[in-house]
């Protein structure tokens, strides 16, 4: 019999489970050599298997967020991308069903044990970047962001652009920006039909500094929206560059897509409006006859 296991600590001052205001993102999907992945996960999570889908290759997600979030003493914008490999426990792969990509990325896998192993996780916030590390055990950096994406408040259109920049914590937890560039994202879906998803919530995996395998679901309350990607034709409509130096970020970016296959698909999420402040109008100020 399996003994049950403690919850991992919420440290003061965080409480969970954490509640998002509202929530703008995408993530784009490269299916790659297996090799590097599992290397990688070997060094970072060795209680983890890589997802095999087509021809066997492993999957690899970038997926940037921006979005609001509510406390007692006011607001609070984050923005933040996180390198990740589609992983599974080790333990449990008599579990998964047998899906190919557009299969998982539509939702089909109800076991949720297909989840994102972290690698890296960029973030323009300190105390999220705190958070990150000392609940879910996210191997989060410090950086900052330009970013173009859809709007209604803006010009029509589906393209989203996603520049990262790197940063240091400086004192009293403030963001320090410095102006080198660490990868750059651009995908352009203008025209493409989306395929409602319903692949929340997703679980994300974590390895704690004494190796303890953690898992924690990101529940989303609407569907994404799926873009399929594999045809030929589709081939120029993402572009990713690095620009980080070498090191444990530049190096694992590296090789894991340092060839840049093209994508094999893309998913986005955008909260929809709560209000509208409408057009104004002119009222009279002559009195009527």
């Amino acid at each position: 019999m399996t003994a049950h296991l403690p919850l991992p600590p919420v440290p003061d001052p965080f409480r969970l489970p954490f509640h998002y205001g509202a929530l703008h993102q995408i993530g784009v999907d490269w299916l790659v050599d297996p090799d590097p992945v599992r290397a990688l996960l070997a060094k970072q999570h060795p209680h983890l298997t890589a997802a095999a889908f087509e021809d066997g290759r492993a999957l690899v997600s970038l997926n940037y967020q921006l979005y609001f979030a509510q406390y007692a003493f006011g607001g609070g914008v984050t923005q933040e991308i996180e390198l990740n490999i589609i992983a599974f426990p080790t333990t449990e792969g008599a579990r998964l069903p047998r899906l190919s990509y557009a299969q998982y990325a539509q939702g089909w896998d109800q076991t949720k044990l297909l989840g994102i192993a972290r690698v890296h996780v960029v973030c323009d916030n300190p105390f999220a970047i705190r958070a990150g590390r000392e609940l879910y055990a996210e191997p989060k950096h410090p950086g900052w962001f330009e970013a173009g994406l859809p709007s209604l408040n803006g010009p029509a259109g589906e393209t989203w652009t996603v520049r990262c920049k790197s940063a240091t914590i400086g004192p009293d937890d403030t963001l320090e920006k410095e102006p080198s560039p660490l990868l750059d994202l651009t995908a352009e879906l203008d025209g493409l039909t989306p395929v409602a998803a319903n692949s929340a919530p997703i679980t994300g995996y974590g390895t704690d500094q004494e190796g303890r395998l953690l898992a924690g679901p990101m529940n989303v309350y609407q569907p994404y929206r799926w873009y399929d990607l594999a045809a030929p034709e589709h081939a120029g409509r993402t572009r990713l560059t690095f620009h980080a130096p070498g090191g444990g970020l530049g190096d694992d970016f590296r090789a894991l897509l340092d060839d840049e296959p093209p994508a094999i698909g893309a998913w986005t999420f955008q909260s929809p409006p709560v209000a509208a402040h409408n057009r104004p109008y002119y009222l009279p100020t002559e009195p009527r006859l």
